[in-house]
């Protein structure tokens, strides 16, 4: 079985007379974290939303495990093991924790005992004391846990993560890291973030769009040290 997960190659997106991605390629291996940033305008959310299925690019190719995505309806995404979390969490916020893991582990059709996966589910969180609690009454760094879990529910090859630590404390943006870090060998993982702190942490391979395009790609360590990448976006301090 080749490697490459999704390779998605000169992708082209346009609003009205607007370019928001222009020629954008991109090889996701299977396995392992990848992190895109740049700065707002540059078309991060574009591409994750012609990855994600929610939008068409106007020309490219994305091929997944060598079958062309391309028109497939929103649906068949998530049959073929793609999975996405948006920035602003979408809890059942009348249900129980619980009862929202296994929503979304029913809709994912999950193989696993259901009590078994979602009590694992709840184990891998950090929830497991927050079984019985309302969605809606979680602090927002928890219900940001959840959605994840949510998402993971379907066992997914490929998860796609936009802003998972916005509006979180330091302590649950470590939390995330830690999270997030200890999936990357069971499945592929995208994140668009902001947080650079997260994002140093993470310490994974990085790619850098700017007005559309991609300036730069590989680890984050040699991101930080690319001067292009620091005039327009980290700066140079």
């Amino acid at each position: 079985m080749t490697s490459v997960l999704m390779q998605a190659e000169d992708l082209h997106m346009h609003f009205g007379g607007i370019t928001a991605v222009n020629g954008v390629s991109l090889t996701l291996e299977r396995g392992g974290i990848r992190c895109i940033i740049g700065p707002n305008g540059a078309g991060k959310s574009t591409l994750f939303n012609m990855l994600a299925g929610t939008l068409r690019p106007v020309s490219g190719t994305i091929r997944f495990e060598d079958r062309d995505l391309i028109g497939l309806h929103l649906h068949k995404f998530a049959g073929l093991g793609i999975a996405r979390k948006f920035q602003v969490p979408s809890l059942f916020s009348t249900m129980t924790v619980y009862d929202n893991l296994v929503v979304a582990r029913r809709a994912g059709g999950g193989a696993e005992d259901e009590a078994t996966q979602v009590g694992g589910m709840l184990q891998t969180l950090g929830l497991a004391g927050d079984a019985d609690v309302l969605a809606a009454e979680l602090p927002h760094g928890q219900k940001q846990w959840l959605e994840i879990g949510m998402a993971l529910m379907s066992s997914p090859k490929l998860l796609l993560l936009d802003e998972p630590t916005a509006g979180m404390t330091p302590d649950e943006t470590h939390r995330t890291v830690d999270l997030i870090a200890g999936l990357g060998d069971a499945m592929t993982i995208v994140v668009i973030e902001h947080d650079m702190n997260f994002v140093r942490a993470l310490a994974c391979p990085t790619t850098v769009m700017h007005q559309g395009r991609v300036i730069a790609s590989g680890p984050f360590g040699d991101i930080e040290r690319d001067h292009t990448v620091r005039d327009v976006y980290l700066g140079r301090q």
